[in-house]
């Protein structure tokens, strides 16, 4: 059953949220060497089960049409897998996950987003309820900035690659660079813009603010001050790759770039990590580093895609967006200020989140 009345996704969190925490107790995990409390594994996945579901059930929410039509044509049998992927001009990997699901569990495109969703979500999940130090506060976040709708229910091949890579977030902590990099080439079968994180997961290394962040900032400021010299060149850097088309593409359509609105509400952690960057220091946790710097990165492709392309260059900052508003937002909100305090700032956060997701689900896409 397709629900249409969006704000049950936010009533869920809280009604839901609130008897699995009261109903299940806490548990004592091991995070990079110190244990730690968090949510039990059980309650952690039953609170994200409901969104798993919405998605399998989910009516034509953005690219979800293309994806049912694609799910639809693919063969379903594995024999014609070959010459199915010769009519497949990119990001082969998830066409085969897409063949994979219809040879084994028949025609439903139900049960296909259910299963798509179920690798995402999960994986999220999971990597919030071990390295947040509020699970709900993450799991809350990720559905009301509307990362759930733009990806899981949108943007999905993409959200493949990202939830892949999210997951081996513990293998960057340890510098475990080969198993890390596989994992990327893998995603990047699902969607080639995956690529982007070779680079980043050698970037965010490191102590918070480093040099290496600092000159990622100064080079998505300028870039927005030369943002014709950069489109030419990121188009003759694109030629003869699979997003040959993308700077002719958003100009055609007129894109004029991501949402300043959405840019500023994502770069709060890291406007919190400047403001805080004491209380960072003093604890130098190698998580909380890494999520600021993520979080930098993050920032400055946002700010890059508000003087370009909200449709191409704005789908970026999302591999490393998670990282700050999943992990060091919460971490920041109990660090950063004194206990009652940071209730009233988490009370605060939680009220212009949903205002956040009504504006956007009402006033950006129609939805309600």
């Amino acid at each position: 059953m397709t629900i249409t009345n969006y704000w049950w996704y936010i009533i869920w969190m809280f009604v839901g949220g609130g008897i699995l925490a009261a109903v299940f107790p806490r548990q004592r995990v091991l995070v990079m060497g110190e244990k730690q409390t968090r949510w039990s594994i059980f309650a952690a996945l039953l609170l994200a089960f409901p969104f798993i579901l919405a998605a399998a059930g989910r009516g034509n929410i953005g690219d979800t049409t293309v994806y049912r039509k694609s799910f639809e044509e693919a063969p379903s049998t594995l024999i014609g897998i070959s010459g199915y992927l010769e009519t497949v001009t990119k990001d082969k990997g998830f066409s085969v996950l897409t063949v994979l699901i219809k040879s084994i569990f028949g025609n439903s495109d139900v049960i296909y987003f259910f299963i798509v969703a179920a690798i995402q979500i999960v994986i999220v999940a999971l990597i919030f309820r071990k390295f947040s130090e509020d699970y709900w506060l993450s799991m809350f976040i990720f559905i009301a900035s509307t990362d759930y709708f733009s990806w899981v229910q949108n943007g999905v091949r993409q959200f493949v690659a990202v939830a892949l890579i999210f997951g081996a977030f513990e293998l960057m902590l340890k510098k475990k660079y080969i198993a890390v990099i596989l994992i990327i080439l893998l995603a990047s079968t699902m969607h080639g813009s995956a690529l982007l994180m070779i680079p980043i997961v050698f970037i965010i290394q490191g102590q918070a603010w480093n040099r290496k962040t600092l000159l990622c900032i100064v080079a998505s400021i300028f870039v927005l001050f030369f943002v014709n010299q950069f489109t030419n060149m990121l188009e003759v850097l694109l030629s003869d790759t699979q997003y040959t088309n993308v700077v002719s593409d958003w100009q055609s359509w007129n894109d004029d770039g991501t949402n300043p609105i959405r840019v500023l509400v994502y770069a709060v952690p890291t406007i919190l990590s400047l403001i805080g960057l004491r209380y960072i220091k003093a604890e130098n946790d190698p998580v909380i580093n890494m999520c600021v710097n993520a979080g930098i990165i993050s920032t400055g492709l946002g700010i890059i895609s508000m003087g370009t392309s909200g449709v191409f260059l704005g789908r970026l900052p999302i591999y490393v967006s998670l990282y700050s508003t999943g992990i060091l937002l919460p971490w920041e909100l109990n660090h950063m200020f004194t206990k009652e305090s940071a209730r009233i700032i988490k009370l605060i956060a939680v009220i212009m989140y949903i205002i956040f997701f009504y504006y956007q689900m009402h006033f950006t896409w129609g939805l309600f």
